[in-house]
């Protein structure tokens, strides 16, 4: 994720001054500057953007840059307390070239430098702990054993795998062709000779078969023609 740059603070009325180098290693002195006739006013913004903080001087009306101080420390060679009051600092200016420049920073009210301090304070102590937490994070991913899940020389794995089927999958039968009336004989099938006095006869018309009932003539018959003359005394009375 792109950082994006935070306002820390600020102030509308910032006073900058020229100051003289310094000689000696206790430290510098506002009261060395020319304190009543300032050389620049206009506001200072604190900006952040990630770890970086940088202070910028800027025009109170236009918004044109007058001076940046990239700051990498606090307390620091960046920003420095004068010995001699709480509302002026020491400035390390830098241009883009990378050329740099020491300068006095003045606020009209000690609550305004207060507020400098607390906001700087907070932004490098955040830097810090996230340092800090980067760092753990990192010290235990190197201490965790990684998981080795290569196989070894000779190793070899078996599958069984078992394919059935699903759930609620039916197993589908063919179904039988329904037809209406009767089945046909098969072709070249055996047929039933009909009963006793059952005769089939074939129409040629419409391709039917139809089953007719005549008595046996001939063998009735053929029972009284052996049976001789009649010998009923009745019978013979009706001659």
């Amino acid at each position: 994720m792109e950082d994006y740059e935070a306002i820390l603070l600020v102030k509308q009325e910032v006073f900058v001054f020229k100051i003289p180098p310094r000689t000696s290693n206790r430290g510098y002195r506002a009261a060395d500057w020319n304190l009543a006739v300032p050389d620049w006013t206009g506001r200072m913004r604190l900006l952040a953007k990630g770890t970086e903080c940088v202070m910028k001087l800027e025009d109170k009306v236009s918004g044109e840059l007058f001076a940046k101080c990239p700051v990498d420390t606090y307390p620091g060679i960046a920003i420095e307390a004068v010995s001699d009051s709480s509302r002026y600092f020491v400035v390390r200016i830098q241009d883009d070239s990378g050329r740099a420049a020491f300068i006095g920073v003045g606020f009209a009210d000690r609550s305004d430098s207060f507020d400098l301090n607390v906001a700087l304070q907070d932004h490098f102590k955040w830097v810090k702990q996230s340092q800090e937490i980067e760092k753990e994070c990192t010290t235990e991913e190197a201490a965790k054993p990684r998981l080795d899940l290569s196989f070894k020389a000779g190793e070899t794995i078996k599958i069984n795998m078992k394919i059935g089927k699903k759930d609620g999958e039916a197993v589908s039968k063919p179904k039988a062709k329904q037809t209406i009336g009767g089945l046909p004989p098969p072709p070249g099938g055996v047929r039933l000779a009909p009963p006793g006095g059952v005769k089939s006869s074939n129409d040629g018309a419409d391709g039917g078969s139809k089953l007719t009932s005549e008595p046996p003539q001939q063998e009735v018959w053929g029972d009284f023609a052996s049976a001789g003359p009649s010998t009923n005394p009745a019978a013979a009375s009706t001659k």
